[in-house]
């Protein structure tokens, strides 16, 4: 069994995710979605499905970072320019109903698996850190770097929910504004950035 079977049932399963959560990337789904046979979970997987999901979602992690990794711009607003360039698609996919697999494994594990939890947010902070970085090598001081870091994942992740539950792209429209407005303010030198009360 190669290593490219291993892949595929990794793949298959962050897409499962994607598009049913948990209850939807059961062995028969994965096996069905990525043409392995039967014997290859166990073979490549001898935790079973927690060590597949958690594989699934460590595969999706490091995905989404490189992608934020080569964001390009040199200015704060380009970068945040770009970001809602890059996840627009992502959230049109959410609105119809396919959205993120490791928000998936977030929401649906809780408590009752630590390591799947762990390892999810291991995953959202490494794109915060990814972002934050980004911003920094642009001219934005850390402190709000960081702020408008966490604010973008949390508006990749909200949008999905609220374009999904919209079934349209008008709350991701609505956001973008606010977005856009937090990158300009990354590049005010006489207003510096801040969050606060």
């Amino acid at each position: 069994m190669s290593v490219d079977t291993r892949q595929r049932m990794i793949e298959a399963t962050a897409l499962l995710l994607r598009r049913g959560g948990m209850s939807a990337a059961s062995f028969t789904d994965v096996l069905a979605a990525s043409g392995a046979a039967r014997g290859a979970i166990y073979h490549h997987f001898p935790d079973g499905k927690v060590e597949l999901t958690r594989e699934a979602v460590v595969w999706t992690g490091n995905r989404v970072k490189t992608n934020l990794v080569t964001l390009p711009g040199s200015e704060p607003a380009e970068v945040l320019a770009e970001f809602l360039d890059a996840i627009r698609p992502v959230v049109a996919e959410a609105a119809t109903g396919v959205s993120c697999a490791v928000a998936a494994v977030v929401l649906e594990t809780g408590q009752v698996d630590r390591s799947l939890t762990a390892v999810a947010s291991e995953a959202l902070q490494s794109w915060v850190d990814t972002l934050e970085a980004r911003l920094v090598a642009t001219g934005a001081p850390a402190a709000a770097a960081h702020a408008v870091a966490v604010l973008l994942i949390v508006f990749l992740e909200g949008t999905q929910v609220l374009c999904r539950a919209a079934g349209d792209m008008s709350p991701f429209d609505d956001g973008a504004a606010a977005v856009r407005a937090a990158g300009s303010a990354l590049t005010l030198e006489e207003k510096p950035f801040e969050i606060g009360v």
